[in-house]
């Protein structure tokens, strides 16, 4: 693959190995079959892989330990992640080293090249925080500036991170402003799919604000990473687990009748298709949440097809609109 440029970080392969299949949060799949997944990932020259702790509780990070023993191939680079929540300020940076701590163990590294923020930045007094089956997936925004940011350019200047980023499915609002302050992060992840929908991690009423939010980002030569190309299945021709008919990705499904219907008339895979258009919008990278080599290699073929001609952009847009 030829690599572009990210932001001011380095070099990035056009697709990213995500760690939520790797974690097994997407179907069935094994642990041999993920370190097999990696592996090919790395020989099709995918160079970054994007893990956390939070994927299968530790199951993705400890696949790429196995997959390396430790020992990166030459160029690859990993991101892990940290879900804060709101906890007391005095307890920020012990959190922040232990869940770093641990990810370096899992992988068998000494250093984390790119670290986010997993947590929905979300402004003080904001009806989200009424949600209290999601609150702990929240850190306050004046959190964020006191106390988060400082940290993570201390992380920075002590060797143990490369750079920082934020994952920006957030309130809107709050990752826009972020995003235009300085210092800024190295990278953010935003939503790359033709729904514009965050899905099932979306906890605010109004429009996601994906395409704007990764506008801004690349305005100020901040990295941006694609995630949830088929939005957690709802875009694939059938979603490969169980979920009650109030799901939010199972409403997106429906959404996307329309969007399968035309892959039927055009002779396409949905999910091929859906990579292709996440591939067509203005990212640096687009994160994979494939679980085996068969769906990583349908997302390798997505790539080398190149991006979506505008008409059917365009009829796919119409389609779900």
């Amino acid at each position: 693959m030829q690599l572009r440029p990210f932001g001011s970080l380095f070099p990035v392969s056009p697709l990213t190995l995500g760690g939520g299949g790797l974690g097994m949060l997407w179907g069935q799949t094994t642990f041999d079959e993920c370190v097999a997944t990696v592996k090919d990932a790395v020989d099709a020259g995918i160079n970054l892989l994007d893990l956390a702790p939070r994927y299968g509780d530790g199951k993705a990070e400890s696949v790429v330990g196995a997959a390396f023993g430790g020992r990166l191939p030459a160029g690859v680079k990993v991101t892990t992640k940290c879900n804060l929540g709101n906890p007391p300020t005095a307890r920020i940076e012990s959190i922040f080293r232990q869940s770093i701590e641990a990810s370096l163990r899992l992988l068998q590294l000494d250093r984390i090249d790119l670290f986010f923020l997993h947590s929905n930045i979300v402004p003080d007094g904001h009806p989200m925080w009424s949600n209290k089956d999601a609150i702990e997936r929240f850190t306050p925004y004046p959190m964020f500036v006191d106390h988060v940011r400082p940290l993570f350019e201390k992380f920075v200047q002590e060797g143990l991170i490369g750079a920082w980023g934020i994952t920006g499915i957030g309130h809107p609002d709050a990752i826009l402003d972020v995003l235009r302050q300085d210092p800024k992060p190295a990278a953010v992840q935003c939503i790359a799919n033709l729904l514009d929908s965050p899905g099932g991690l979306k906890f605010y009423e109004g429009p996601s604000r994906a395409r704007e939010i990764a506008a801004v980002a690349r305005a100020r030569g901040i990295g941006t990473m694609g995630i949830r190309a088929v939005q957690a299945g709802a875009l694939t021709a059938a979603i490969d687990r169980d979920l009650p008919a109030d799901h939010p990705e199972v409403l997106d499904y429906a959404k996307a009748a329309g969007f399968r219907k035309l892959c039927a008339e055009l002779g396409e895979d949905p999910a091929i298709v859906a990579h292709r258009y996440a591939l067509s919008l203005p990212i640096d990278t687009l994160v994979l949440g494939v679980k085996n080599r068969a769906e990583l290699a349908g997302c390798i073929a997505a790539a080398a097809a190149g991006p979506l001609p505008a008409d059917l952009i365009a009829r796919i847009d119409a389609s779900v609109a």
